[in-house]
């Protein structure tokens, strides 16, 4: 979803000096604001009717909003995003585990300069392998978890560049659980996190690379494939 970094202009700038198509500062709140709603929406719904809800408020954010990532001369032939049909064998509930925690990652981006992110832990993922969990360090804190799969770049599959599984800090979240008898010792005192893929979606920098977004670095790129989510957006 948009912001992942704003699009390359300072918010000192004057309004004359504005692309024309980035988004105003109301307007960007605005998103948010849907975003988070969307969000709260689908937490309180099954898990694929809340697929549904969100594929549906995406494609009409993207479509509509004057925030959306999409760049102007795409929106009037918009037939909506490309995502996959639910699969419920890519959900799963995770404790974060402890490792890795404490690494630093620093990520230079053409709009923010140095993004810092800290690893606060690890998931597990049965069949799948490890993801890497980021806070980031900056105004607003969160939690992060981009991937790479190895449909990336393939035809008709995802998003070379990667995409985001979980972005709390623009309420792509899916919510907590408990850690049940047998699972294993984690670092939030007994809780999971709902991981699923069919969620995933594309950093705007897929719709517009006037948009400078954070991606996976190695510890968040899986060997197996993950056929559902977002896939890689049409050139059209």
């Amino acid at each position: 979803m948009p912001d992942e970094h704003r699009p390359a202009v300072r918010p000192e700038a004057p309004a004359a000096a504005r692309p024309a198509t980035a988004p105003l500062p109301h307007e960007v709140a605005d998103w948010r604001l849907r975003v988070f709603s969307l969000y709260e929406r689908v937490r309180a719904a099954a898990p694929r009717e809340g697929h549904e809800l969100w594929r549906r408020g995406r494609d009409d954010l993207f479509a509509a909003h004057p925030a959306s990532p999409l760049p102007q001369h795409r929106c009037g032939g918009f037939r909506g995003l490309p995502v996959a049909p639910y699969d419920r064998a890519y959900r799963f509930d995770a404790p974060l585990l402890p490792e890795g925690a404490g690494q630093e990652r620093r990520v230079a981006t053409g709009t923010d300069g140095v993004v810092t992110f800290v690893r606060i832990g690890t998931f597990e993922l049965p069949g799948l392998g490890s993801l890497a969990a980021w806070e980031h360090t900056g105004y607003g804190g969160g939690l992060f978890v981009p991937f790479r799969d190895a449909t990336a770049g393939r035809p008709g599959g995802s998003y070379g560049a990667g995409r985001y599984l979980l972005d709390s800090i623009k309420g792509a979240f899916l919510g907590t659980g408990h850690v049940g008898a047998a699972g294993r010792a984690d670092t939030t005192g007994g809780v999971t996190y709902t991981l699923d893929f069919n969620f995933a979606y594309n950093p705007s920098c897929a719709y517009d690379e006037a948009w400078a977004c954070p991606l996976p670095g190695p510890e968040n790129r899986l060997e197996a494939e993950i056929p559902v989510g977002e896939l890689a957006p049409s050139e059209s």
